[in-house]
């Protein structure tokens, strides 16, 4: 699987009917749809508990350690995964952690839940409302305003935000930020996919 995953060009292709996309904006390794796109040609070579773990929860066979998947994958494919999880993965833990921050402010003050949570929290990690955002992004991706997102595009709207968030904020704040979502990520206990114990220091 890792070597497969290692020696793959394609950004993306049609199998099946259905489109993969592989990599986000051209830099961010989604290679967890790459190994989904691949079991069904190397199922019957796997363990079953290490497929399901893999493809449920991002997680490597317990033989193969966070050094082997770096080296399998290649310098730049690792890289290019590490712009995925911080980009996608981790970008989307911070929102999530900004947007319960921002529901127990209310929830404090005794107001009930309401759509408008989710632009401030937003608004505080890119300086304006998701509607806003989503409509720039769609303009600069050029996806027509009544054409729905698939979830390829969510992800690319995410690494969006990611690299928007980088650009707006000091080096101190974004740093800030990212821990935040990785120990939102602890806090739900998943699986921290492949990284090495130095690249998931909160």
């Amino acid at each position: 699987m890792l070597e497969a995953v290692g020696l793959w060009t394609a950004p993306q292709e049609v199998y099946q009917d259905r489109t993969y996309r592989y990599l986000v904006a051209g830099e961010a390794l989604d290679w967890l749809t790459l190994a989904e796109r691949l079991c069904p040609e190397i199922e019957d070579f796997i363990p079953p508990v290490d497929l399901e773990r893999l493809l449920f929860e991002g997680g490597l066979p317990e033989d193969v350690t966070p050094e082997e998947f770096k080296n399998w994958m290649g310098g730049n494919k690792h890289r290019a995964y590490l712009n995925y999880w911080y980009g996608v993965v981790v970008e989307e833990a911070l929102q999530q952690a900004v947007e319960d921050d921002v529901r127990k402010r209310e929830k404090a003050r005794c107001y009930p839940d309401h759509e408008d949570m989710v632009e401030e929290a937003f608004t505080h990690l890119y300086a304006k409302p998701r509607a806003q955002l989503l409509k720039e992004f769609r303009k600069e991706a050029k996806i027509a305003s009544h054409e729905p997102l698939s979830l390829a595009d969510c992800k690319e709207f995410t690494y969006w935000l990611s690299k928007l968030r980088f650009n707006l904020w000091d080096p101190a704040r974004v740093a800030s930020d990212t821990r935040k979502g990785m120990r939102y990520l602890n806090h739900l206990e998943q699986v921290p996919g492949p990284l090495l114990a130095e690249e998931v220091g909160v």
